[in-house]
């Protein structure tokens, strides 16, 4: 089969979409497709050598160092990248809908090439147009960004709302646009069961595969964990992945043990996350890191005696994951698709209240205290990560799912 895997960003450290994209690609290949990667900038790093790349250039308006910058004129070659400059000189988030129309005019000329083509949570309006074409259409949808948009609105001082509303306009198109797509893939039943709700599409629209794991890299070591080392990964800034209360949680626990936390993640220089950790004066015990390798944060995982998950919403959760295929035992929210996630025995993690700092701090402290039941934790974890989550699976269930869009585009 010959599959063009599209992804509006796709560097690993850009979050969950670029580990989608290269562990699947991979996993595809592997079972002998063709998977030929469209990927606006960041573009993905460490796909197996068997995939292709067809990179899919835009102004690139939100790099680094240089975020929100102002592009030379000479840039400026089409009415789509008129169009990115405009919605971000207006406050919006214009890359999902350009990243779409640029694809759409690249398949336009190539729709011989591939039999099936596989949208990666952009779900701009070209997909439309690339339908249209005659060429089938599965979208992944990871969770439904109205969630995002929700918990930033109410995190937001009142003088920012509006231009949260404005950020998080694409979210419409995304509904119309998910709407006209027979199928579509997310990775937990959580994640479906609000997709359904927050987009407005049918449940049968809606497949389940959940992600997967590389338990060769993410795996126990034989080194000793380092004592009182919480490891926590945000793949972003923002509300939602409640960094604030871990933080208020781990200076309540120096007071009375000697604790350090791991937090990977790329911060917002100066910003509110940066500010907290200095004015709850625990600089001296958090330690940042970002853009780490697989194997880095593998062996950082492997270090930790806990591994805390304190999002107020989870589609899935990819560091749950690779926590319990590192052994690490876990402390997580009550929230989203997590108790689905991490299972609801309580075996391989405990669940707590979203946003209850007091419950955060009490269960980690616990745990700390607990040695014996932290070893019997992590061989759960390891045990669930190793018999429920494999890419090789994910990738055959996704092929699964390309037949019946095929299929449905044959019969037309």
């Amino acid at each position: 089969m010959r599959i063009a895997l599209l992804s509006y960003r796709s560097k690993t450290h850009c979050g969950g979409q670029g580990v989608y994209v290269r562990h699947l690609s991979r996993g595809l290949v592997e079972q002998g497709h063709h998977v030929e990667v469209f990927s606006g900038p960041p573009y993905p790093d460490g796909l197996d050598p068997r995939v292709r790349l067809c990179k899919v250039p835009s102004l690139d308006l939100y790099r680094e160092p240089d975020p929100f910058r102002v592009p030379r004129p000479s840039e400026i070659r089409s009415q789509i990248d008129l169009l990115e400059l405009a919605t971000m000189w207006t406050a919006g988030f214009p890359e999902p809908r350009t990243f779409g129309l640029r694809v759409a005019r690249l398949l336009a000329e190539r729709r011989a090439d591939f039999d099936v083509v596989h949208d990666n949570q952009s779900l701009g309006t070209g997909l439309r147009k690339i339908a249209a074409s005659g060429m089938p259409v599965v979208a992944t949808v990871h969770h439904p960004i109205t969630r995002d948009r929700v918990l930033d609105l109410a995190a937001a001082r009142w003088w920012r709302k509006p231009l949260v509303h404005r950020w998080y306009g694409f979210a419409e198109m995304q509904k119309r646009v998910a709407r006209t797509i027979p199928d579509l893939l997310t990775v937990s039943t959580t994640s479906a069961t609000d997709i359904a709700a927050d987009f407005g599409v049918s449940p049968e629209q809606l497949h389940v595969v959940p992600l997967g794991v590389d338990t060769t890299v993410f795996a126990p070591t034989e080194r000793p964990r380092v004592p009182g080392r919480i490891i926590a990964i945000a793949s972003a800034d923002v509300p939602l992945k409640g960094v604030s209360n871990l933080l208020q949680a781990v200076a309540k626990l120096r007071t009375e043990r000697d604790v350090e936390l791991q937090l990977v993640a790329r911060l917002e220089s100066k910003g509110p996350t940066e500010k907290l950790i200095a004015d709850l004066g625990i600089s001296d015990i958090v330690h940042i890191s970002s853009g780490l390798t697989d194997a880095d944060l593998a062996a950082l995982l492997a270090s930790a005696e806990i591994a805390c998950i304190p999002s107020l919403y989870e589609g899935f959760s990819l560091p749950a994951v690779e926590a319990m295929a590192s052994g690490t035992p876990i402390v997580a929210s009550r929230a989203g698709a997590l108790p689905e996630v991490l299972g609801q025995d309580g075996a391989a993690a405990v669940l707590v209240q979203p946003g209850n700092v007091e419950e955060l701090t009490k269960s980690l402290g616990e745990l700390l205290d607990n040695p014996d039941q932290l070893h019997r934790m992590g061989i759960a974890g390891r045990r669930r990560a190793v018999e429920v989550y494999s890419w090789e699976s994910v990738a055959a269930q996704t092929v699964t799912v390309y037949r019946r869009a095929i299929d449905r585009m044959s019969a037309c």
